[in-house]
C-alpha cells in the first residue's frame, strides 16, 4: 500500500508532465481500438446486407460467382423452365427466377454516372418477391413495362433523382432508357451500391439478350423445411452438379468472404501503422519516466536511506507507468469509438454509406485496446524504472541527475555499430540478388537491423550530427545559438531518443517516396520505349468495352487504325507435356504497331499468322520451347487447337510482362462468338499529322458513355503519376500519427528538461538573459532535435527506399529517382514541427520568477 501511495502521489504531482505521454498511449490506443470498431462495423453491415438478400436456397450456374464482372459482358444464366422444375421439389414454398447484372452502368439525363465512386458495383435486375425481405418501395410503384424504372433511394437521394427522371442503363446488349416509376429504400444498410430494378421481361431482355433466362432461382421453403434439406430436396430435382445450389448461410459466408478479404488487408494495414505510432510512442515514454528518475535522484536517494529497498522503488516506478496506461488506454478507447465514426462519416461523403446504428464494439476491442496500451506503456517504463532501483542512498547527499554510465555508453555504440553494420551488409546483400522473391527478405531484414541500429546508435550520432547542423543553422544566433547546441549536447541519449521518434516516421516517408517515384519514372520510361498506340481506351470501372462503344471508335474520324485486345483463358500444355492455366492475349496484327516488343527469337508479326502464337522467354525456358514448336490451346468455353509457336519475346518489361500473343482471327476460330469475351481495353492510333483532331474525335465518340476514358500517353502518365501520388497521401496521413506522437516526445523533452534546468535558466536571466533569448534558446534546441531526427530519418529512408528499388528493377522498374523535392521540404518542415513543439515549453520557460527559479533546489 505504501508503494501505491507514492506512486499515486507522484503521478498526481507531475500530472501535467504525464499527460502528453498519455496523449500519446490515447492516440495509439485510439487508432487500433478505432480500425477494429470500424472494421467490425462495416463487417456487421455487410452481414446483415448478405443475410437479409439470400433467400433460403439460390439456384445459380455452375460457374456464377467466379468473376462480377465476366468477361463477355454478359452474366452467366439458366433456362426460365427451371424454375416450374424447382417449385416442384418436395419442401419448396415458392421459387421464383431472378436477373442480375453487374456489368451495367446508370447515367441520368445530363450523361452523369449514377455509380459509386467507392468502387461499390451497380446493379441491375429484375424487382421480384424475393427482393421485399430487403427493401421497400418508399415512393412511387415497381417497373411495369420497357419504359419504367425503380432505384434506390440512397443513390436518389445521393444524386437527386425523384420520379420521372429519365435513366439510360448501358450494357453489352445496347442501351435501355426509361423514366423513375418508383423509389426503393433498404430495410438495411446499403453500403454503397447503387440499383436499378426493371420488370422481368424486360430485365432479360436488356441485360440477358432475350427472355426466357435467369441467372438464379430464389427458393422459398415451407414450413418445418431446413435450408440443408431444401438444398438436398432441389438438388435430387436438378440432378448433383449441375447447378450450383447454396444455402442462405453458405450465400452470405461466400458473399462474406469476397468482402473479407478486402476488409482484412485495410484492418491490417491499419494496425500496421498503429503499430508504428506504439513503437514511436516507446520513445517518449521512456523518455519521460528517464527524466522523471533523473530529477528526483534525491527523493528516491533519501527513500533508499530511511529504508526503501531497490524493489519498492522499481516497482514505485512500474506501478506510475501502469496507472498512466490505464488512463491513457481507457481514454484512447474511448476516443477509438469517436475514431470509428468519424470514419463512417468520412466513407459516408465519399459514397460509402455505414449507419452508426450498425456500430459494432465487440467486447474484444476494449480489451485489446487496454492490455496493448498498459503493456507497451509498463515495458517501455522498465529501464527506467530498473535505473530507479540502482539509485544508491549517497544520491540523496548529491545534485538532482544521475551521471552517465561510460561503459554502458561504449557498450551500446558497440551494439549499435554492430547492428547498424549488419543492416546495411543485408541491404547489400538484397541489391545484389537475382530474384525479387529472394532479395526481399534481406531487404526485410536490412530494415529492420539498421532501424533498431540507428535508435541504439543514437546518442553516438547525436554528439556529430548535432554538432555539424548547430555549426550551419544555430551559430548565426550567436551566444544563445550556442547555448542551444550545448543543451541539445548534455544529454545525448535523450537528444538521441528524442530523435529516434521522428527518424521512424520520417525514414518510413522517405522509403516510400523514393519507392514511389522510382515507380513512377520507371513506368514512364517504359511506356516512352515500349507503347506505340496514339491513344488508349479502358474503363475506371473494370467494364468491358461495350459493341456499341467499339462501333464508335472504330467509326472516329481522323483514326488510322484501332486494335482489339482480349484476354482468352485457356489451358496450355507445352512439347514437355506439362499444362498450365494461363491467359492468352487475341489481339489485332496492328498491336505489334502499338506495342513494341524486344524479341528473343522469331517476329511478333509471324504470331499472328494462322494457327500461330508467341511466348515469353521465362515460359520458353521453363518448358523447353523453341520456335517451331507446337502448344495445345485448350479454349475456356470453346475448342481445343494446336498452335505453332512463331515467336518468343522477352520478358525483361514491365508492359504487358509474360503475355502470349495470337490473332484475334484464331481464337475466334475456337471459341462461339457469344463466349469470346469482350476487350477490356483498346488501342488507336491517328493519321500522321492529325493528332489533336484525332484526341478530340474520340472523346466526342464516347462522349456519351461516361465510364470510358481515352487517354493519350501524357494523360496515360499522369494517371499513373496520380494514382501512387494519392496511394502515398494514404501512407502519408497514416504515418502522420506517428509524427504527432514523436512531435509530442519533443515537447515532453523540452517540457521536462526546462522543469530540470529551472536554477540554471533563473541563474542565467539573472546574469542578463532577456526572457526573448531565453525562449529563442529553447526554439533552437528543438529546431536542432528536429533536425537531428530528420536528417536520420530522411538518409536511412533514402538507403531502405534505394535497396527497394534494386529490387524493383527485377521485376522490370529499372529506373532510380529521388524525389529531392519531397525529401528537401520534409526536411524544412521538420525544423517548423521542432519550433512548433518548443511553443509551449519556451512559454512556460519565458515566464518563470527569476528569485524563485535560483531557489529551486
Amino acid at each position: 500500500m505504501t508503494v501505491l501511495r507514492t506512486s499515486l502521489r507522484n503521478f498526481l504531482a507531475h500530472k501535467g508532465r504525464m499527460a502528453l505521454s498519455a496523449v500519446a498511449v490515447l492516440l495509439s490506443v485510439a487508432f487500433v481500438s478505432g480500425t477494429l470498431v470500424f472494421t467490425d462495423t462495416m463487417n456487421a453491415t455487410f452481414d446483415k446486407l448478405f443475410a437479409a438478400t439470400a433467400s433460403d436456397v439460390t439456384v445459380s450456374p455452375k460457374g456464377a460467382g467466379d468473376d462480377d464482372n465476366p468477361q463477355t459482358g454478359k452474366p452467366e444464366s439458366l433456362p426460365a423452365s427451371l424454375v416450374e422444375k424447382v417449385a416442384g421439389a418436395k419442401g419448396v414454398k415458392s421459387a421464383e427466377g431472378s436477373v442480375t447484372s453487374m456489368s451495367v452502368t446508370v447515367v441520368n439525363s445530363r450523361n452523369k454516372n449514377m455509380g459509386s465512386s467507392t468502387g461499390a458495383p451497380t446493379i441491375a435486375g429484375n424487382w421480384n418477391q424475393n427482393d421485399l425481405k430487403a427493401m421497400e418501395i418508399s415512393s412511387g410503384h415497381a417497373p411495369r413495362g420497357p419504359t419504367e424504372v425503380m432505384v434506390d433511394a440512397d443513390t436518389a437521394e445521393k444524386h437527386r433523382l425523384k420520379l420521372g427522371d429519365e435513366l439510360r442503363t448501358i450494357s453489352v446488349i445496347g442501351d435501355l432508357t426509361a423514366k423513375i416509376s418508383g423509389i426503393a429504400s433498404f430495410k438495411v444498410t446499403n453500403p454503397g451500391a447503387a440499383v436499378v430494378y426493371f420488370d422481368t421481361a424486360t430485365a432479360q431482355r436488356a441485360l440477358l439478350g432475350k427472355e426466357g433466362l435467369f441467372t438464379g432461382v430464389s427458393v422459398t421453403a415451407a414450413a418445418g423445411v431446413s435450408d440443408e434439406q431444401l438444398k438436398q430436396n432441389v438438388a435430387q430435382v436438378l440432378g448433383s452438379g449441375t447447378y450450383k445450389l447454396q444455402t442462405a448461410k453458405e450465400s452470405a459466408d461466400s458473399n462474406r468472404e469476397d468482402v473479407g478479404s478486402f476488409l482484412k488487408v485495410m484492418k491490417y494495414a491499419m494496425l500496421g501503422f498503429a503499430g508504428i505510432a506504439f513503437l514511436v510512442g516507446i520513445f517518449l515514454i521512456v523518455n519521460t519516466f528517464s527524466m522523471l528518475v533523473a530529477q528526483r535522484t534525491r527523493e528516491i536517494g533519501l527513500m533508499r536511506a530511511i529504508g526503501s529497498s531497490r524493489k519498492q522503488v522499481n516497482r514505485s516506478v512500474l506501478v506510475e507507468a501502469l496507472l498512466l496506461g490505464i488512463v491513457g488506454s481507457i481514454a484512447g478507447v474511448a476516443a477509438g469509438v469517436g475514431l470509428a465514426v468519424g470514419l463512417m462519416k468520412l466513407m459516408g461523403s465519399m459514397g460509402m454509406e455505414l449507419s452508426t446504428r450498425d456500430l459494432t464494439v465487440k467486447w474484444t476491442t476494449p480489451a485489446v485496446g487496454l492490455v496493448l496500451g498498459i503493456v507497451v506503456t509498463v515495458v517501455a517504463a522498465y529501464v527506467p524504472a530498473r535505473r530507479a532501483g540502482k539509485v544508491s542512498p549517497m544520491a540523496a547527499l548529491r545534485e538532482s541527475g544521475t551521471p552517465a554510465d561510460g561503459k554502458a555508453g561504449r557498450l551500446r555504440a558497440a551494439i549499435g555499430l554492430v547492428l547498424t553494420g549488419g543492416g546495411a551488409a543485408a541491404l547489400l546483400v538484397a541489391t545484389q540478388a537475382d530474384k525479387a522473391s529472394e532479395g526481399s527478405m534481406f531487404l526485410g531484414l536490412g530494415v529492420v537491423l539498421s532501424l533498431i541500429g540507428f535508435v541504439v546508435i543514437g546518442p553516438l550520432l547525436a554528439g556529430v550530427v548535432v554538432r555539424a547542423l548547430s555549426a550551419v543553422v544555430l551559430r548565426m544566433f550567436g551566444s544563445v545559438g550556442r547555448l542551444a547546441e550545448r543543451n541539445a549536447l548534455r544529454n545525448p541519449r535523450r537528444t538521441g531518443a528524442t530523435g529516434a521518434a521522428l527518424m521512424i516516421g520520417l525514414a518510413l516517408v522517405a522509403c516510400l517516396s523514393v519507392v514511389g517515384s522510382s515507380m513512377v519514372a520507371s513506368a514512364t520510361e517504359e511506356l516512352d520505349k515500349s507503347v506505340g498506340a496514339d491513344f488508349i481506351v479502358s474503363s475506371a470501372t473494370r467494364q468491358p468495352i461495350m459493341p456499341q462503344v467499339e462501333k464508335a471508335l472504330k467509326k472516329t474520324r481522323y483514326i488510322d487504325h484501332v486494335t482489339n485486345y482480349k484476354e482468352v483463358m485457356t489451358k496450355l500444355t507445352a512439347p514437355d507435356g506439362k499444362t498450365e492455366d494461363e491467359g492468352l492475349i487475341a489481339a489485332d496484327p496492328t498491336y505489334a504497331q502499338d506495342l513494341r516488343r524486344e524479341m528473343v527469337a522469331g517476329e511478333i508479326s509471324a504470331a499472328y499468322g494462322k494457327d500461330a502464337m508467341s511466348v515469353g522467354d521465362a515460359y520458353a525456358k521453363e518448358h523447353a520451347v523453341k520456335v517451331g514448336d507446337k502448344i495445345k490451346v485448350a479454349f475456356k468455353n470453346g475448342r481445343t487447337a494446336e498452335l505453332k509457336v512463331a515467336a518468343i519475346t522477352s520478358d525483361d518489361t514491365n508492359v504487358d510482362k509474360g503475355a502470349m500473343y495470337t490473332n484475334i482471327t484464331t481464337a475466334a476460330q475456337y471459341v462461339p462468338a457469344d463466349r469470346m469475351p469482350k476487350n477490356m481495353i483498346m488501342f488507336a492510333s491517328a493519321q500522321d499529322g492529325k493528332e489533336k483532331e484525332a484526341y478530340a474525335a474520340l472523346k466526342a465518340s464516347l462522349a456519351k458513355y461516361p465510364q470510358y476514358k481515352v487517354q493519350n500517353q501524357t494523360d496515360f502518365k499522369q494517371e499513373l503519376k496520380d494514382q501512387v501520388g494519392q496511394l502515398l497521401n494514404i501512407v502519408y496521413g497514416l504515418l502522420a500519427l506517428a509524427i504527432i506522437v514523436a512531435v509530442l516526445g519533443v515537447v515532453n523533452t523540452l517540457a521536462l528538461s526546462v522543469v530540470e534546468r529551472t536554477r540554471e535558466i533563473g541563474l542565467m536571466r539573472a546574469i542578463g538573459l532577456s526572457r526573448r533569448q531565453l525562449r529563442r534558446m529553447i526554439r533552437l534546441e528543438s529546431v536542432v532535435i528536429a533536425l537531428f531526427g530528420a536528417l536520420l530519418g530522411l538518409g536511412l529512408g533514402m538507403g531502405w527506399g534505394t535497396a527497394a528499388q534494386k529490387l524493383l528493377a527485377l521485376e522490370g522498374l529499372g529506373v532510380l529517382e529521388i524525389p529531392w523535392s519531397t525529401i528537401i521540404t520534409v526536411f524544412v518542415a521538420s525544423a517548423f514541427v521542432g519550433l512548433f513543439a518548443a511553443l509551449v515549453p519556451a512559454f512556460r520557460a519565458g515566464r518563470m520568477n527569476v528569485l524563485n527559479a535560483i531557489a529551486t533546489e
